[in-house]
């Protein structure tokens, strides 16, 4: 043993962290070299970065308006109120007014109980969590493909649980199959594996689309059928350009008068459709009691400050704000949405057709010198070190057809990706000439 050399665990020193991966890799070149439009107008410009700030003004137009909603103009009882320790619970008025934003966002379709939403610190950690207590170490998961790089690290790294990605196509727009879930299990059973469950992000990241309700019908069917528990992380629910095209497994579930419904968990947060990713505030909706319980007992690893809470169930609580927050972030998503592929097909680039989420999925085939992995990979280092854009390779989201790129729109002003069209516009130019 080296001198001075003292041991560390399994999990610090693995590599399931996945902080390997392109996906990461990318956020570092442009924490080192960020494009700044005054001071560092060459740098990289961040469209990895899946936030949504197009619409933050409304948030702080509505806190420069009430703010007593912060709890900090109320004097010293106020301070002490969100000092002293809260269980695990959470917040009563919290948890109603999180109930009542869910059951808004899908436009009433759906109810909420705000008893079995269980409070965690962002989707991160109610993803993990749920993991935690659905499969023991050396089970799996599936997951359909492409899906967000990050849970590699999320869903395996801690828990010891294994992901068998469900391989999808764009022969029918990566929607998922019966077909592509059997060999997914069949791929389980070779390795030994018992999948637990399958998980679900709708809308998808990186796809920027919603699943269709006959879909989701038949993936609840598949996990009734195996016996296994189905996650549906909705956390760009309230970013579907259109409130009617989202459809949510909660709708599903009231539909079959919750027969089955055990094995249901939704997954949600405010990190995306709020903009809100700093506040980590994330929850797990389940309709299996035992569940409920070990997340509530869980959660106790992951709370969200009393102050949070409090100033979110004011703002959340305020119906007519949160009715002219969720029609205008829809407005002004689809805006840039469509000012995005639109600059991209000027310059020769096609997308997915996407209604959701604060992406597109880009199609860069025809670039590739073959269509590989390693040519993907090629591409995507030109365009990071040369154009100085920051985009996620599709490989990074497990797709198996190389040329897919996930581009974020969000995150910066719209002036900022004018300069981003202007340079990838510039490079096909010079790519084809």
């Amino acid at each position: 043993m080296v001198k001075g050399f003292v041991p560390l665990s399994e999990v610090a020193t693995s590599n399931t962290h996945g902080e390997d991966s392109p996906y990461f890799a990318g956020w570092k070149a442009y924490d080192e070299d960020p494009y700044d439009a005054a001071s560092n107008p060459s740098g990289v410009i961040q469209m990895g970065l899946a936030e949504n700030q197009v619409s933050f003004d409304l948030l702080e137009k509505y806190l420069e308006q009430h703010p007593e909603a912060t709890g900090w103009g109320c004097g010293i009882s106020s301070f002490r109120e969100n000092a002293l320790f809260q269980d695990y619970h959470g917040l009563k008025s919290f948890r109603k007014a999180m109930a009542s934003f869910m059951e808004q966002i899908r436009g009433g379709r759906a109810k909420f109980d705000p008893e079995r939403i269980v409070l965690t610190a962002g989707a991160t950690a109610a993803n993990e969590l749920l993991t935690f207590i659905l499969a023991d170490p050396g089970d799996c998961l599936l997951i359909p493909t492409p899906y967000y790089p990050g849970f590699d690290r999320d869903l395996r790294w801690r828990t010891g649980v294994n992901i068998i990605p469900v391989h999808c196509d764009s022969s029918n727009g990566f929607q998922i199959t019966r077909q592509a879930l059997e060999t997914a299990c069949a791929e389980a059973e070779a390795m030994k594996t018992r999948v637990r469950g399958l998980l679900l992000t709708n809308p998808s990241n990186p796809l920027g689309t919603a699943i269709a309700r006959p879909v989701l019908d038949e993936l609840l069917d598949f996990a009734t059928e195996k016996n296994i528990h189905l996650i549906s992380d909705e956390i760009y629910s309230g970013s579907v350009f259109s409130s009617g095209e989202f459809v949510s497994m909660a709708e599903i579930v009231e539909a079959r008068e919750h027969r089955g419904c055990e094995r249901v968990h939704i997954v949600y947060s405010l990190s995306k459709d709020l903009g809100l990713p700093g506040f980590r505030v994330g929850a797990i909706y389940s309709y299996n009691d035992a569940v409920v319980t070990t997340a509530r007992r869980m959660s106790s690893f992951t709370l969200v400050s009393s102050q949070t809470q409090k100033m979110l169930a004011a703002m959340l609580g305020d119906r007519e704000f949160t009715e002219e927050y969720l029609a205008r972030n829809r407005e002004r998503l689809k805006k840039r949405y469509e000012l995005i592929v639109e600059g991209l097909k000027k310059a020769g680039i096609e997308c997915l057709q996407g209604n959701a989420g604060l992406f597109c999925w880009m199609n860069l085939k025809p670039l590739l010198a073959e269509p590989t992995r390693d040519a993907e990979l090629e591409l995507w280092k030109s365009i990071l070190h040369e154009v100085k854009l920051n985009i996620s390779p599709g490989s990074s989201c497990h797709c198996t057809e190389a040329g897919w790129f996930r581009v974020c729109f969000a995150n910066m002003s719209e002036q900022t990706l004018e300069v981003a069209l202007r340079r990838i516009k510039d490079f096909m130019k010079k790519t084809k000439a």
